[in-house]
C-alpha cells in the first residue's frame, strides 16, 4: 500500500487485516397468534430504532472521515485524495437518503393493516381445464336455477307456480 492509502485507512479506522466474527445462531421463538401480532409490532419498532441509530452513527463517522480526508487532500494536493473525498461525500449523502427512506418505510408498515384494497385486477385460475369446465358448469347451473326461481315469483315475492 502507498503512504496515502495507509493514512486514509488510519483516519477512517479501517484495518485491512480485520476479520468478521460470526454471531451465535438462536432458533426462532414459537408464538401464539395474539402474541405474534404484538411481537411483530415490537420487532418492527426495535428494528427501526436499531436501523436509525446505525444510520446516525454511520453519518457521524462519515462526516469525521470526510473532514480527515479533506485535510489530507489539502496537504498532499493529490488527485486521488480528492477523488476519495468526493466518493465519501456521496456515500454519506446516500446514507442520509436511506435514513429518510427508513422513516417512510416505517410509516408504510404501520398503515398496511388499516388499508386494504378489495379490487381484483388480475385473477389467475390454477388448475386443469377439466376443473375449470366443472367450475364453469356449476356456476351456469346455479345461475339457471336462480333465474328459474326468480321467474316463478311475482313482483311481490309470492310464489306463483301452479300446483
Amino acid at each position: 500500500m502507498s503512504k496515502l492509502e495507509d493514512k486514509v485507512n488510519e483516519i477512517l479506522g479501517v484495518d485491512h487485516k480485520t476479520t468478521l466474527s460470526q454471531n451465535e445462531f438462536s432458533p426462532p421463538v414459537e408464538r401464539k397468534q395474539g402474541e405474534l401480532e404484538l411481537a411483530v409490532d415490537k420487532d418492527i419498532n426495535t428494528d427501526y430504532d436499531y436501523s436509525r441509530e446505525s444510520y446516525y452513527s454511520l453519518i457521524e463517522k462519515g462526516q469525521e472521515a470526510i473532514q480527515g480526508i479533506l485535510d489530507i487532500a489539502k496537504e498532499g494536493q493529490h488527485p486521488r485524495a480528492y477523488e476519495v473525498a468526493g466518493q465519501l461525500i456521496g456515500q454519506v449523502g446516500q446514507t442520509v437518503d436511506k435514513l429518510q427512506d427508513l422513516q417512510k418505510k416505517l410509516k408504510d408498515l404501520k398503515e398496511v393493516p388499516n388499508k386494504t384494497n378489495a379490487n381484483i385486477k388480475n385473477a389467475l385460475f390454477v388448475g386443469s381445464t377439466a376443473e375449470l369446465q366443472k367450475m364453469l358448469n356449476k356456476n351456469t347451473i346455479e345461475t339457471n336455477s336462480e333465474r328459474k326461481s326468480e321467474n316463478e315469483k311475482d313482483f311481490e315475492g309470492k310464489d306463483i307456480t301452479p300446483r
